[in-house]
């Protein structure tokens, strides 16, 4: 390996300024560096950079749409949220008014069955009374027979003791 202090120390010195000499080579090397960077401007930077535009604006128009989407989907769930609100109020509302209808018919139809038990009770004690009645009417028939019975034996009786 050359040692680096031994490459400078070696170097000639042709004029002034020597090593730090700007001739020609400083715009050579400014002019090919400026070439070089049009070339890979050109070549390499551009369509990288049209590449990610491209990439940016679609990633740009995906979280538009998303928000948009978002922004709907949010609209729907509040639009139907309100809609189940209004039906469920419906559906309870309804469900009232049918137990309301529900308690008046079941209260004329006790109504009505009330008086139908109250006239067969009636009619049930009307002929139970009557049953009696008869019954004791029957009963009375008898016993006033058989009272008859009983007296015309004792009379009988009583009128063949008397007759010894």
């Amino acid at each position: 390996m050359i040692n680096f202090s031994i490459l400078i120390s070696s170097s000639e010195v042709s004029g002034p300024g020597g090593l730090f000499d700007f001739n020609l080579t400083l715009p050579l090397v400014a002019i090919q560096f400026l070439l070089l960077m049009v070339i890979l401007n050109v070549i390499l930077y551009n369509p990288l950079l049209t590449i990610t535009d491209e990439r940016k604006n679609f990633v740009n128009v995906k979280v538009a749409d998303s928000q948009k989407f978002s922004q709907e989907a949010e609209e729907l769930n509040a639009m139907y949220q309100q809609e189940l609100k209004n039906i469920r109020k419906e559906a309870e509302s309804e469900i009232t008014t049918l137990q309301q209808t529900y308690k008046t018919g079941f209260a004329s139809e006790l109504a009505v069955l009330d008086t139908e038990i109250k006239s067969l009770v009636d009619n049930a004690k009307l002929s139970i009374q009557s049953a009696k009645n008869e019954t004791l009417h029957t009963v009375d028939e008898i016993i006033l027979f058989l009272s008859s019975e009983i007296e015309h034996k004792l009379h009988i009786n009583f009128w063949r003791d008397d007759k010894p």
